[in-house]
């Protein structure tokens, strides 16, 4: 099942719809809970995608994909794990702003795991039941605000440094995933999921160690190799084939 977050021409309103086929049919309610559809359908050629969800936490992890044709190191005991803050989360099309103080920030095309379920202190077995589903996700960072002692957090955390979309897919097989990117039309990213080196199922079960997951919690889970610096005009393209394409153009803040 494909849902959405929208807004159709001449309306603010943001609607959430379930996507069949060519239509969008709105709902009402919670997105993890009981939903009431309305009634109402749109095409989805008059519609504009926004982010698919509210995320509660945006939890990242760094360094997470080896490249290809190098050996595969050991899943770490304690994988890079960074917050991102809910500004940061924009929509397809949103701009992604380039921050004063940097003339270029890097983006990285992810896979995005959406929890559905409360669970703490889960087993890497019995991470599928929490997951709800599945988006793009494109994890910008500024580099140069990157702490020399290590920390992340002011170079991930920048106002709209984290578009997600254009919908959240619940019937998704991960471990099949292809994640590419493109910058300007020019491919930068191509890699399957066979490179990632804290499997999805791993990564999960170690957050939920130290924190509860709860409904719209959002894991990113780490970009392949490719990911480059861009500049203010620049347009990213994101693909994972089975849930969508997600593109932003960087601008000058």
């Amino acid at each position: 099942m494909k849902f959405t977050r929208f807004t159709v021409s001449g309306e603010t309103e943001i609607m959430s719809g379930i996507i069949e086929g060519s239509t969008v049919k709105e709902f009402t309610g919670d997105l993890f809970g009981d939903r009431t559809l309305t009634g109402r359908t749109f095409q989805l050629g008059d519609i504009q995608y926004k982010a698919p969800l509210i995320p509660r936490h945006i939890i990242g992890i760094g360094k997470n994909f080896a490249a290809e044709g190098v050996e595969m190191p050991p899943v770490p005991d304690m994988p890079i794990l960074f917050l991102k803050p809910l500004g940061t989360v924009i929509g397809p099309e949103d701009p992604v702003l380039l921050p004063c103080g940097t003339e270029e920030i890097r983006f990285e095309s992810e896979l995005a795991v959406v929890i559905g379920k409360t669970v703490k202190n889960l087993s890497p077995e019995d991470t599928d039941e929490a997951i709800f589903g599945y988006t793009v996700a494109n994890d910008f960072g500024a580099f140069n605000y990157f702490h020399p002692e290590g920390h992340w957090t002011i170079g991930k955390a920048f106002d709209t440094f984290c578009p997600l979309g254009p919908v959240l897919e619940t019937e998704f097989d991960y471990r099949s995933a292809r994640i590419k990117a493109a910058v300007n039309g020019i491919l930068k990213q191509d890699s399957l999921m066979n490179r990632i080196i804290t499997p999805i199922d791993v990564m999960i079960s170690y957050i939920s160690q130290f924190m509860t997951l709860m409904p719209g919690d959002v894991i990113l889970t780490g970009t392949p190799a490719g990911a480059d610096n861009v500049r203010d005009g620049d347009v990213v393209d994101c693909f994972i084939e089975g849930i969508g394409h997600l593109r932003n153009q960087v601008k000058a803040e």
